[in-house]
């Protein structure tokens, strides 16, 4: 079994998308440990703010059919794939994290987004501060502590989900 960690985040209807996208990955994988929700600007382009939180849990489930669960639930929200890279989205779900597997082809794990965004990055923390990262072999805290948190401002938003 693996522990996994997918971010979430939507800005449009954000938290309708937010609650679907939680009810569904709780329908395909059972408990999910869920981070604070976060606000943070969009990155990229100019658009509405971002909700962002990250989800954990154990799953026997491969890396191939947690990516169809994935895209699963974007076109539930609405999702086409096709759009920019940096545009607003009712959702965007990404697979971080699966156990220390590192895949360098197709999905890229662990995803570089961990260490390059504060709303990746400080919700991992927030519910497993002492994960390594298979790459860098430092703990998500240990990354946490010399990111460059001003490059990326968040804020809690106090949403529950659940």
């Amino acid at each position: 079994m693996a522990r996994i960690f997918l971010s979430l985040g939507s800005n449009v209807d954000a938290q309708q998308n937010l609650r679907l996208a939680v009810r569904e990955l709780k329908d395909a994988f059972g408990d999910l440990r869920l981070s604070p929700v976060y606000r943070n600007q969009a990155v990229g382009f100019d658009g509405d703010d971002f909700l962002n939180l990250v989800a954990g849990c154990d799953t026997d489930r491969s890396v191939e059919e947690i990516v169809g669960i994935i895209e699963s639930i974007h076109r539930l929200a609405g999702r086409e794939r096709g759009d920019q890279k940096f545009s607003s989205r009712p959702l965007d779900i990404d697979l971080l994290l699966y156990g220390d597997l590192i895949i360098t082809d197709g999905v890229r794990l662990p995803r570089p987004d961990v260490l390059r965004y504060s709303f990746v990055l400080k919700p991992l923390v927030d519910i497993a501060a002492d994960t390594v990262h298979p790459e860098t072999r430092c703990t998500v805290a240990d990354h946490w502590a010399r990111f460059d948190v001003e490059s990326h401002p968040l804020h809690e938003e106090g949403l529950d989900l659940d």
